[in-house]
């Protein structure tokens, strides 16, 4: 496991077999109340031993159904004793190759310091993760923004709600955060990326002009 900042660890990167210049991770986030595994990636179960060492996983959560391919929550489950949670909208679609023990609907924290924010688009029920680690405010995006290059991209599928990803984007734009981390990066280089409030709307302003004269990043 490689450390971003006190409290969070990045997974061994993994090539995605349809882009393999695309690396994805999970992330542990060591808490108190329980440590917690944001998104799925094969090469966690290689990180076992250091995952154990951290403390182990009391829950696990997806931002997206296409994550359940990689890694396998019941592999995860089985081996760290870590429930699976998603967005209902996605449970059908996870729990073809992962066992989902619960799942939700509507923003909502878990404690004082984890948010669940719902940002429909890229599929129905993508999910946002706000971490505030004591030091850093932490965005757990997912693949509404990934890192291409360093650069902050959106991924319209054809599959996609183009309308629902806009007001996602506008949702996210207003919340407080400084450390963005998304699931996929290009390999090589940077996987997440420091902002303050200014240079994230910036940014996701130039990404909302692009989705909103049809570009799909």
């Amino acid at each position: 496991m490689q450390t971003v900042i006190p409290g969070l660890h990045a997974s061994t990167p993994q090539a995605l077999s349809f882009a393999p210049s695309t690396h994805v991770r999970a992330f542990l986030v060591q808490r108190p109340e329980g440590n917690l595994l944001i998104y799925s990636a094969e090469t966690v179960a290689a990180d076992a031993r250091a995952i154990e060492e951290l403390g182990g996983i009391s829950r696990h959560y997806l931002n997206h159904w296409h994550e359940a391919a990689f890694g396998g929550g019941d592999q995860i489950a089985s081996a760290f004793s870590a429930p699976l949670f998603c967005h209902e909208n996605e449970r059908q679609s996870v729990s073809e190759t992962s066992t989902v023990a619960g799942t939700f609907s509507a923003r909502h924290t878990q404690g004082d310091d984890f948010e669940v924010v719902p940002i429909p688009g890229h599929t129905s029920g993508a999910t946002a993760y706000l971490w505030d680690s004591g030091g850093h405010r932490c965005l757990f995006i997912g693949d509404t923004l990934y890192l291409r290059e360093g650069e902050w991209v959106a991924a319209v599928l054809e599959s996609s709600d183009r309308a629902s990803y806009v007001e996602s984007l506008e949702l996210i734009k207003e919340l407080d955060f400084d450390l963005l981390v998304p699931w996929a990066a290009t390999a090589g280089q940077p996987f997440h990326a420091v902002t303050d409030n200014a240079d994230t709307r910036r940014r996701i302003d130039a990404i909302l002009e692009r989705l909103r004269r049809g570009d799909d990043h």
